[in-house]
């Protein structure tokens, strides 16, 4: 028994009747393919000259003339004398005068030269909390100058290890609150190798 079709819907007579009405048709050529409407161009190059670098000439030099660079210098940063000696003053100028030429005579003082960083900082916080403690003012903490490095060193390092740290120890805590001034000593105390440490006075 030959199978009846469906009758198309409505939509699918519409799509047919689109697609009948179409005018353009397709025109095959001799070997059965669609030819493309129009043959692709090909691309245009443009010959863009490739820029043209002059060297900038060197500048003139004679013979004996000293170069015009500097030689840097392997400290990161002022030496720590020169630091301490531009801070702004917190002590009272006149007895400050009389401390740094060496006229005021420290009442106590504590010798780190030859201790290990380890050993050294617990030593300077019990000396200054004591020292405090006692009501004294000014004491003296030697550091020593420290051994020179050698120059031509792979890193950059600063000479006397503690000489640099005890001046930061002084500023932090818990010491800060009790040390009002830190200064290079005079030569007659030490001078580069020792620090006069000006105290608070006890509340």
């Amino acid at each position: 028994m030959a199978r009846r079709g469906r009758n198309a819907s409505a939509d699918e007579r519409a799509l047919w009747d689109l697609v009948t009405r179409r005018d353009t048709r397709l025109k095959l050529d001799k070997s059965g393919f669609t030819p493309l409407a129009s043959p692709m161009k090909a691309p245009v190059v443009v010959d863009v000259p490739a820029p043209v670098f002059t060297p900038l000439a060197p500048a003139p030099f004679r013979l004996g003339q000293k170069a015009g660079a500097k030689k840097p210098k392997h400290d990161i940063a002022p030496p720590i004398h020169e630091s301490l000696s531009r801070a702004p003053l917190q002590m009272d100028a006149k007895t400050h005068k009389t401390m740094v030429r060496g006229k005021l005579h420290p009442e106590g003082r504590i010798d780190l030269h030859g201790m290990t960083m380890d050993e050294a900082h617990p030593a300077l916080l019990s000396f200054i909390a004591h020292s405090h403690m006692m009501g004294r003012r000014l004491v003296l903490v030697i550091t020593g100058k420290g051994k020179q490095r050698e120059e031509f060193a792979p890193m950059p390092s600063r000479m006397g290890v503690l000489r640099h740290a005890v001046p930061q120890w002084l500023r932090m805590a818990p010491l800060h609150g009790m040390v009002l001034e830190v200064r290079p000593a005079h030569i007659s105390h030490g001078g580069m190798g020792a620090y006069y440490v000006y105290l608070r006075r006890r509340r």
